[in-house]
């Protein structure tokens, strides 16, 4: 009965306080078994759980509280209270009626967690039942058949003092054959929050509605103009469909006060499933999504839900702060994508719902923070880190909750969420009991916060778990309704919050990392983790230069990095592995689709020839900046050009191949290795060399002599040809021009010259007939007059023509001859 004293608001009557002491003896010992079987320590929950599975006493029903309304009744309204009492004993319980039992009010936050956890019905603890009439009657509960109840009952009959927290049981009463006497046989707290007049001062409460979802997008897009993004799988298509999560998300947050807090990535992949998209299949197979109206549904109510109300942009991807602090700040080039995804982000949430975001905060995993997670969280831009009150504890002499906002150095604001309300939904609140429950004791919390010092105004932050599940989104929304309509608190952005007056009495001082929690330390992406994430970065960097349109490349691995690095792989760890093979090995395709052709044996024939090195591009978009480099492994052997190697630039559209031809000097006979090797234009290899042989053949002096005298009897062949050709077209020629008369003298003179040929006298009378070789004699002089240029008038003093007799013999080959 110690714990009582801690109890306010009891003033019994003197018979009331004597009727106690009488109950109290006569359960003495059920009440020394109670006090004997309350938990204590860390596992109290797990203590009561088993107590709760022993079927005796107090415990021999199972009573189940499935709804309280309202959660924060007024003096004039009615209470309401129903659910369901299960005999858990192997007897039947007879005579059995469900009550009503208001406790005393309590006095701090811990009395309210210490109630919370107990089990079992306490005399004088649990109070005494209100009135005779407000009760369910039940003859007979057979065992392991469950009955419903209802309860309801005006709030003025139920007793209660002045402001503050009442502990409310609902407690079953009855007998069974072993125990023929009435006794309570099983009970159900919860807590009633009682404030009917308000208060001068409210609190100011500001609640964090976190859109965040897994990482669903891949690095691939489809090799088409479009580039059209392929998901890794279709889960985020449920998620935004009603009923799916997301989609419940924001349906009930759009009725109530909070503040947005959302993933860009989320967004991203939704504005991508509007238009078309694929979906990963096994192996390589993709198949066309379908979902684009729910998509574009979605991101419509979306877009109406924040209109008007405070949004936070969280990075990119919502990268996993703590893993980085600890694990990757060390490795070149981490804390750059950071920056990254932080600048992105703004222009990702203003583009598609088209309002500006806050992007001053940084929210750690669990809001578990040291000085390197501040250090980091804050490197990118942001001044404001969202922390967690079991992060930043308060000192044991603080007797109230102070306010959110701390400085912790260095221009930096810490919020400070507070630890029992941000964690009041992570249980399971699939059953109506549980989520009934939950949302009590938050509200009993959240009052309390006010009653610890009434007449201070303070800013309450609460940041609930990162990706609630939809029946955990259901009991908040039940909570925060309530809360927002009761008479102490008043709803508030963040960025109010951050900017309130800090409690000088408040911790400032960041704790040092060996506090950081080793569960959440053995959940972070490893050091290996981040040096892949480099590894593919700096395979990016080398690829996209050589791009003619390199956001294609840029963007989408740009953006699978960030998620590669997202807090959403707690937790996931082969997964996340995968997703960082999977990119990298993507990057590692396209790169090889711009490749030399591997090239077989090559044979010189001579001292000089070309060599032809083919570059393919099986890309969709071209590339350029790109050098080709051959060598020659044996410069003394084979030169390329006039050096060991020769480079020639390479440009090459999209789906084409390009040959490129290398002169080459042999010096001497043999197999030369010759590399070829594709340079960036910043002298980075790029892709694998090609390494093949040049083989250069022996060439003798005979054989040379021999190819020579042959090309000069052709090209004399061809001369000689040539002139006789032209001679016999001037013959031709000759014979078609028409004859003229010729005068007497001409006629006489020429028969002179005839005879004096052929050695016969003309005597002046007509022209004798000759025979055939005299004929033949006429006619070549006269062909060799023409073709000496004579003319075809001679002078009686010319001299004869200086030409030797035509040889009888047959003539040499192609030489045409008139006989």
């Amino acid at each position: 009965m110690a714990e009582a004293a801690e109890f306010q608001g009891m003033s019994p009557s003197p018979a009331r306080r004597w009727l106690r002491r009488t109950g109290a003896l006569l359960a003495g010992a059920p009440l020394l078994a109670g006090l004997l079987q309350l938990p204590a320590g860390p596992t109290a929950r797990a203590a009561g759980q088993q107590a709760a599975a022993e079927a005796s006493g107090s415990r021999t029903v199972a009573v189940s509280l499935d709804a309280l309304s309202p959660s924060a009744p007024a003096d004039d309204d009615t209470l309401t209270v129903s659910g369901t009492v299960t005999n858990r004993g192997k007897r039947t319980v007879t005579d059995a009626h469900v009550g009503l039992r208001v406790g005393p009010s309590l006095s701090s936050r811990a009395s309210i967690d210490s109630a919370a956890r107990r089990v079992g019905y306490l005399p004088g603890v649990d109070g005494s039942e209100v009135g005779g009439k407000y009760i369910a009657k039940f003859a007979a509960l057979a065992p392991g058949i469950p009955q419903d109840f209802s309860i309801s009952v005006p709030v003025k009959e139920l007793g209660l003092g002045s402001d503050g927290v009442y502990q409310l049981g609902v407690s079953l009463s009855g007998q069974t054959a072993a125990q023929p006497y009435e006794q309570v046989l099983g009970i159900q707290r919860t807590f009633l929050p009682w404030q009917p007049d308000g208060t001068g001062t409210k609190t100011r409460t500001t609640y964090l509605w976190p859109l965040i979802s897994t990482d669903h997008m891949t690095a691939e897009t489809l090799p088409d103009q479009e580039q059209t993004p392929v998901f890794r799988n279709d889960d985020l298509a449920e998620e935004i469909s009603p009923g799916g999560r997301l989609s419940q998300l924001l349906s009930l947050g759009r009725n109530l006060d909070v503040t947005w807090v959302i993933d860009p990535d989320l967004l991203a992949s939704v504005d991508a499933m509007t238009e078309s998209y694929s979906i990963k299949g096994p192996g390589d197979s993709v198949t066309a999504g379908r979902n684009q109206a729910v998509a574009k549904q979605w991101l419509a109510d979306l877009e109406k839900a924040v209109k008007n109300k405070e949004v936070v942009a969280l990075p990119f991807a919502d990268p996993d702060l703590a893993s980085l602090a600890h694990n990757g700040k060390n490795v070149t080039g981490s804390l750059s994508h950071l920056k990254d995804a932080t600048d992105v982000a703004a222009s990702t949430v203003q583009t598609i719902l088209h309002v500006k975001p806050d992007t001053d905060f940084a929210w750690p995993v669990e809001g578990a923070v040291d000085p390197s997670i501040v250090k980091v969280a804050t490197s990118a831009g942001a001044d404001k880190v969202i922390a967690r009150s079991d992060s930043l504890k308060e000192s044991r002499s603080l007797p109230y909750t102070p306010t959110s906002a701390r400085p912790i150095g260095g221009g930096t604001t810490a919020v400070v969420a507070d630890d029992g309300l941000s964690t009041a939904f992570e249980g399971d609140m699939t059953s109506a009991a549980g989520s009934t429950l939950a949302v009590q004791e938050f509200l009993a919390q959240s009052l309390m916060i006010n009653l610890q010092e009434p007449q201070k105004e303070r800013s309450i932050v609460v940041a609930p778990q990162r990706m609630p599940s939809a029946s955990q989104a259901h009991a908040m929304a039940q909570a925060l309704a309530a809360l927002q309509s009761s008479p102490w608190s008043q709803s508030a952005e963040l960025s109010a919050a951050a900017r309130a007056k800090p409690d000088p009495n408040a911790r400032t001082q960041v704790p040092s990392s060996s506090h950081y929690p080793s569960s959440l330390r053995r959940a972070e992406l490893p050091r290996s983790a981040f040096q892949q994430i480099e590894d593919t970065q700096d395979k990016l960097d080398s690829f996209k230069v050589i791009l003619t349109g390199p956001a294609r490349v840029v963007t989408p691995f740009g953006r699978a990095i960030d998620r590669a690095m997202s807090a959403s792989w707690r937790g996931h760890t082969t997964q996340a592995s995968v997703f960082r093979q999977t990119v990298e090995s993507y990057l590692d395709g396209l790169i090889g689709q711009v490749r030399l052709i591997e090239k077989s044996e090559t044979k010189l024939s001579g001292r000089s020839a070309t060599i032809p090195v083919t570059v393919q591009n099986n890309l969709v978009q071209g590339v350029e900046h790109l050098v080709l480099r051959l060598t020659s492994q044996q410069p003394t052997r084979l030169k390329i050009g006039n050096d060991p190697y020769a480079e020639r630039p390479i440009t090459v559209s999209g789906g084409h191949s390009q040959s490129v031809k290398f002169t080459t000097t042999a010096n001497a006979n043999g197999r030369a290795a010759v590399v070829a090797q594709l340079f960036t234009e910043d002298g980075q290899a790029y892709g694998p060399a090609v390494t093949f042989d040049v083989n250069v053949t022996e060439i003798t002096p005979t054989v040379m002599l021999v190819i020579a005298g042959g090309v000069l009897l052709l090209v004399l062949a061809g001369f000689r040809m040539y002139t006789q050709r032209k001679r016999l077209a001037a013959r031709q020629t000759e014979e078609e021009q028409p004859s003229t008369p010729e005068s007497p003298e001409a006629a006489t003179r020429e028969r002179a010259l005839n005879a004096a040929a052929d050695g016969t006298v003309d005597t002046g009378g007509t022209e004798s007939s000759t025979d055939a070789t005299e004929g033949s004699a006429t006619a070549s002089e006269k062909e060799s007059d023409a073709e000496s240029g004579a003319g075809g008038r001679e002078q009686p003093s010319d001299p004869a023509p200086d030409t030797a007799p035509e040889s009888a013999d047959p003539s040499g080959t192609g030489e045409k001859v008139d006989r």
